[in-house]
């Protein structure tokens, strides 16, 4: 199951393509932010919970950065993983650190490690439209987990907007982008790799994100925006 950092478009700050440009149209990029997604199983269930928060905002050289601070909770309520990353828009492209996009079993794996990575995004241009193909992106890892060593080798490739569809979630309505993709997580342990593969949905909103994703493995959903 794909934990999808995040994303989500909130009513009244939903922009279209002509708003676009204008970077601050996008909700993770507004300082005191938070976004509430609910993680489910593969049988639909709710089954914990990540909550996402924007604790700094910076304007520079025409891009807008945003750190985000992110807190996985079990379902029962139980803090089980922190981290934060950051979000970058540039001329209407909104731009996500990979490492938010790592399943959502590799982040409670790794949440306690030493982790070592290049900041690589993926992207998400605001003008897209049905029919286009994205940019794949590709996320390496050096993981030091209590002595343990372990390098993590992430593509996400074959991303394809296959058309438009209106999704309602508990927190709203929106017109989004649905995206299908490719990932294959290789996790290697002492040299020995353990391949992963997976194919997904996920619906984006123009001018913020994210709204929901699913895969066989499960999913996630907006539920909350504060």
């Amino acid at each position: 199951m794909r934990s999808i950092f995040l994303m989500a478009a909130c009513c009244g700050l939903l922009s279209n393509a002509s708003l676009g440009q204008d970077c601050n149209t996008f909700y993770l990029l507004q300082k005191d932010k938070t976004i509430e997604m609910t993680i489910y199983d593969k049988k639909g269930q709710p089954n914990g919970k990540q909550v996402y928060t924007v604790s700094n905002v910076n304007n520079s050289g025409g891009n807008t950065t945003a750190t985000v601070n992110s807190e996985m909770f079990s379902k029962k309520g139980k803090s089980i993983a922190k981290g934060h990353s950051e979000i970058v828009c540039n001329n209407g492209v909104m731009m996500v650190d990979m490492k938010m996009q790592l399943p959502q079993a590799q982040q409670e794996q790794f949440a306690k490690a030493d982790v070592k990575a290049d900041k690589i995004y993926i992207e998400y241009p605001v003008n897209m439209k049905a029919g286009d193909k994205l940019k794949d992106a590709t996320l390496d890892m050096s993981i030091d987990n209590s002595g343990m060593k372990q390098n993590v080798h992430m593509v996400t490739s074959d991303r394809s907007v296959v058309g438009k569809e209106s999704v309602t979630t508990t927190a709203g309505t929106w017109d989004c982008f649905k995206i299908t993709f490719k990932s294959k997580i290789t996790i290697k342990t002492m040299g020995v790799g353990m391949p992963f593969n997976m194919e997904g949905t996920e619906w984006f909103a123009p001018g913020f994100g994210i709204v929901k994703t699913e895969s066989k493995h499960g999913g996630t959903a907006i539920t909350a925006i504060k």
